[in-house]
C-alpha cells in the first residue's frame, strides 16, 4: 500500500477504498472472520474506479504523476533492465555531475552506452543528485561517453527526467547553455543510434539537452515541455505571472505523452502499468526493455548516413506550422 503521504489528490477515492481493504484483512486476521466477499467486492469496485481515473487524467494530473515520490529513477531502470552495467564518472575538465549517470551495460547481450538523468529519494539523495538538474559537467560527461561510443560503435540509450537544466550563477559561469548547445550538436551528428525515452519529467533545455535521438518514446504518464508548467505560468502575462496557476499552464503547454506523440515530437507512447509506474516498476521496466530491443533491431539495419539523414530530418520538421491567414500558392497547372 502507498504511504498515505505520498498519494495524489485525484487518487483519494482509491485511497479510502485501498484503507477499507487493509482494515478489513486485518479484522477478518485477528478475530478469524472470513471477509473475503466483501473484499472481492471492494477489489473490484477499486479496479473499475482505477480503470475510471487513470484513463481520464489531465495535463496537470500527468504532472503530478510524472513527479510522484515512488516513480521509477534511471538507476532503478538500469537494473531492471541492463546486465553488468559500469558507471563511469567526469568529464575530465572539471568534475562529475550526479544528476546525470552514464555507464556502459549490457541489453540482451549488447554492449550499449546508457545516459539518464536521476533525481533522488530522499533530502540527502536529493541534494547529492541536485534534484536531478543537471550542471554543465554532467552534459560534458554525456558528451564524452557519446564519442567514446561512436568510436566503439556502441548504441547509446538515454532516459530523460529532470525539471530543467540547473540555472543558479555557478552553472551559467561554466557555461550551460554552451555545454547543452554542444551536446545537442554532437547528438545530432552521432554516427551511432540513438534511442530516447522520457521516463518522468522532460523540463527545458535540462531534457532536450540528452534527447537528440533516431527514436524517442515516452511513458504513458511523463510529460515533455519546453518549460516547467509552474515558470510557464510565471513568465506568461496570459496567467498573471502567477506559478500557482500551473495547473491551468500544463493543459496549454501540450505537454502530455499523447499530445508529444500527435504533434511529432516523439514517435511513440509506452502504456504504463494502472495505476503508474510507480506500483509496478518490474512491469514498467520489461516494456521499455521491448521497446529498446525492438527499435534498436530496425536502426541496426540502416546505413550510418540515412540513419543520420533520417534524425536530421526528423529534428528539421519540428516546428512547423500553417498560417491561416497567410495567402494561399496557387497550384501550378
Amino acid at each position: 500500500m502507498i504511504s498515505p503521504s505520498r498519494w495524489l489528490p485525484f487518487e483519494k477515492p482509491l485511497q479510502d477504498i485501498e484503507e477499507q481493504i487493509q482494515a478489513l484483512e486485518a479484522y477478518a486476521a485477528a478475530h478469524g472472520i472470513d471477509r473475503s466477499e466483501k473484499i472481492a467486492e471492494l477489489r473490484v469496485m477499486h479496479a473499475d474506479l482505477s480503470h475510471q481515473i487513470f484513463s481520464n487524467l489531465s495535463a496537470w494530473d500527468k504532472t503530478m504523476m510524472a513527479r510522484h515520490p515512488n516513480r521509477p529513477y534511471t538507476l532503478d531502470y538500469i537494473k531492471l533492465i541492463f546486465d553488468d552495467f559500469i558507471e563511469l564518472h567526469g568529464d575530465r575538465r572539471f568534475g562529475d555531475d550526479p544528476a546525470i549517470v552514464a555507464g556502459v551495460g549490457r541489453l540482451n547481450g549488447e554492449t550499449v552506452l546508457v545516459i539518464g538523468h536521476q533525481k533522488g529519494r530522499d533530502v540527502k539523495e536529493r541534494q547529492f543528485r541536485n534534484f536531478g538538474s543537471a550542471r554543465p559537467e554532467g552534459y560534458r560527461k554525456a558528451m564524452r561517453l557519446m564519442e567514446l561510443a561512436e568510436r566503439r560503435h556502441i548504441p547509446v540509450i538515454a532516459f530523460i527526467d529532470t525539471p530543467a537544466a540547473e540555472a543558479r550563477l555557478e552553472a551559467e559561469e561554466r557555461g550551460i547553455s554552451e555545454a547543452i548547445a554542444a551536446c545537442m550538436a554532437l547528438m545530432s551528428r552521432l554516427r551511432t543510434p540513438i534511442v530516447v525515452s522520457v521516463i518522468g519529467e522532460g523540463g527545458s533545455g535540462g531534457a532536450i539537452g540528452i534527447a537528440v535521438g533516431d527514436h524517442i518514446s515516452m511513458l504513458e504518464h511523463s510529460v515533455y515541455s519546453v518549460i516547467p508548467p509552474e515558470g510557464c505560468a510565471a513568465i506568461l502575462d496570459t496567467f498573471g505571472r502567477d506559478g500557482t496557476r500551473g495547473h491551468e499552464a500544463a493543459c496549454a503547454l501540450k505537454i502530455t505523452a499523447a499530445d508529444n506523440l500527435r504533434m511529432g515530437i516523439i514517435d511513440e507512447v509506452i502504456p504504463e502499468p494502472l495505476g503508474g509506474a510507480h506500483r509496478n516498476a518490474a512491469e514498467t521496466a520489461v516494456l521499455l526493455k521491448d521497446t529498446f530491443t525492438r527499435v534498436l533491431a530496425g536502426l541496426h539495419k540502416l546505413p550510418t548516413d540515412v540513419l543520420l539523414a533520417n534524425r536530421y530530418a526528423k529534428f528539421r520538421a519540428l516546428g512547423q506550422y500553417i498560417d491561416p491567414s497567410a495567402p494561399k500558392k496557387k497550384a501550378k497547372k
